[in-house]
């Protein structure tokens, strides 16, 4: 899953694709590269972020969604936790939302619901603008468990399919670096809900603090991340910024466990 940020601000990129020309000309080298999925979003969910308006984030995101759902075969999420936001998306020629509040907007539930679409549930604890204050759990790896236990079954018996649910730990998302490193050591266990695993660790703070370096260093260390997922089975979807080099580290790999 290839990042298309259309933001001023997100934490690696805010600023680089803000430009309509410039998000559609990254996402098709994204495809290019080798992305299956182009995840487009108009509203960072950074530490400490603030909500972007709905016109707004419509205005950044429509344009792209529509110029690469047509110039490109590949499926193309939103990444966004506003109903009117996915639904215009979907219309615009999204097929998946990528939503980091796990549809837990009764409203965002039957968008995914009437359009049976996919949908990408993400682990946050708190919002984007408060979540990195004091994060706290009596158990990270149990409570994120117990969370996609109750999100899928509420979500199954609101008329949702499994399998249209996809879900994400959210690294980062109302974690400290030690609440990340247990989840990411015991990622496998997530498998037991019987769905796809997607991984976003592109870059993130936790690889800083690992290895001392900055945002645009930190390509190596997701790399290991990802890797190491991948050769434990636990992660099915990886969402990554640097395409090309992830899926060579992965090609590599694969060549060398089979």
């Amino acid at each position: 899953m290839g990042i298309v940020n259309v933001t001023p601000d997100s934490f690696s990129d805010g600023g680089c694709y803000f430009d309509e020309k410039a998000a559609i000309a990254h996402g098709l080298r994204l495809a290019a590269d080798g992305a299956d999925i182009l995840d487009v979003g108009g509203e960072s969910t950074r530490p400490g972020s603030k909500p972007v308006p709905v016109e707004e984030e419509l205005r950044r995101v429509i344009p792209v969604i529509r110029a690469l759902a047509v110039e490109t075969n590949l499926p193309v999420s939103i990444d966004t936790s506003k109903p009117e936001v996915a639904r215009q998306s979907l219309a615009a020629g999204a097929a998946i939302v990528n939503d980091v509040t796990a549809l837990q907007s009764t409203e965002m539930a039957a968008v995914v619901f009437e359009s049976k679409c996919g949908a990408v549930l993400m682990h946050m604890q708190g919002s984007p603008e408060t979540m990195q204050l004091n994060p706290h759990y009596n158990d990270v790896v149990q409570d994120i468990d117990r969370f996609f236990e109750a999100r899928i079954a509420d979500l199954t018996a609101a008329g949702l399919q499994s399998d249209q649910l996809v879900i994400d730990p959210g690294i980062g998302f109302g974690k400290t670096h030690e609440h990340t490193i247990a989840q990411l050591r015991c990622l496998n266990q997530l498998q037991v809900h019987g769905r796809p695993v997607c991984l976003g660790v592109s870059r993130k703070g936790f690889i800083g603090q690992i290895t001392g370096r900055p945002r645009s260093e930190r390509m190596a260390g997701s790399l290991a991340v990802v890797c190491d997922a991948v050769c434990k089975d636990s992660a099915q979807i990886v969402r990554v910024h640097d395409v090309a080099a992830t899926r060579d580290a992965l090609l590599v790999l694969q060549a060398l466990r089979s």
